[in-house]
């Protein structure tokens, strides 16, 4: 399709165009495109804004526009220093992330039990993903949704593994199994994980309305006995991204198996409602997410 043509064109120019930009260069565009994108209250820009409403849902209107013109410089800001990755030396690559209490990642290695890493859409994932690689020098599998076109998939699954990712397709049937021998291994998965439209999604309490999150990670943490750690990441208005790991999230005590997957998914979503609270500007969901919303589409 002409379309799918071109998007991956579209694509293809940002990460062959926008690396060679200096970055203050590329960090003027971004926040140019954002503007003009906002200014234009398309679908995604509304959905954003319909999102951020839940998040704050004491804002005035002028306050939400004010949070949703600031998300599109964020996700804007996502995608320049995504298409910028590649080009990143080692030195800006290990001082491009600044995660508070790492110790739960590493000393859960050491332990020599297996490590999952579970995140919201907040802030970059990648960049975050890149100071794991490089400055902990930790490799780790992650899973990626197929997109449209193929072609369009295969750029982003080439880019993430030459970040030093092992990157597994979302459909297919084989990921699950190929993340437990991972963390069987002693090794760390990393997921993002605040949307899941699928009918396997667990449904949580998320700002006070249901949503589907995915049960893998809850899942993963059982069969393998590894241990789940939410992240939670920010902007701060430095070139510097800020992060946290938290406290793992423990497997309950009893219950049937579905019942644990419930319990510690609702865990992880308060987890992420609080890094979304504090940082809602940050938070990259342009998609509808609760259920609610979900029903809203036509026939």
């Amino acid at each position: 399709m002409l379309r799918d043509r071109l998007t991956d064109g579209l694509y293809q120019l940002g990460w062959s165009a926008v690396k060679k930009l200096p970055e203050p260069a590329a960090a003027r565009l971004g926040r140019r495109i954002a503007d003009t994108v906002w200014k234009r209250r398309g679908k995604g820009v509304l959905r954003l804004e319909s999102n951020l409403a839940r998040v704050v849902p004491d804002a005035s209107p002028e306050r939400l526009a004010e949070l949703s013109r600031a998300g599109m410089r964020s996700y804007m800001r996502y995608w320049m220093e995504s298409f910028r990755l590649p080009a990143w030396d080692e030195e800006r690559a290990r001082s491009s992330f600044d995660p508070k209490d790492v110790h739960h990642l590493t000393d859960g290695l050491a332990s020599g039990r297996g490590v999952i890493l579970a995140l919201p859409h907040l802030a970059n994932w990648d960049v975050a993903g890149v100071w794991v690689t490089r400055a902990l020098g930790i490799p780790f599998t992650t899973v990626a949704e197929r997109l449209k076109p193929d072609s369009l998939y295969d750029r982003f699954v080439a880019y993430r593994e030459s970040l030093g990712m092992e990157v597994l397709p979302h459909t297919g049937g084989s990921a699950f199994g190929t993340l437990a021998r991972r963390l069987r291994d002693g090794g760390l998965v990393c997921l993002v994980a605040d949307r899941d439209l699928s009918s396997s999604g667990v449904e949580v309490d998320f700002f006070g309305a249901t949503a589907r999150m995915p049960a893998g990670p809850a899942l993963l943490a059982q069969q393998t006995g590894a241990l789940l750690l939410p992240v939670t990441l920010w902007y701060d208005g430095t070139p510097v991204i800020q992060g946290r790991v938290h406290p793992a999230v423990e497997v309950p005590a009893s219950g049937t198996r579905a019942e644990r997957t419930a319990a510690m998914t609702q865990a992880l979503a308060d987890v992420f409602a609080g890094g979304i609270a504090e940082h809602p500007e940050d938070w990259h969901m342009l998609q509808r997410l609760w259920l609610a919303d979900l029903e809203e589409r036509p026939a």
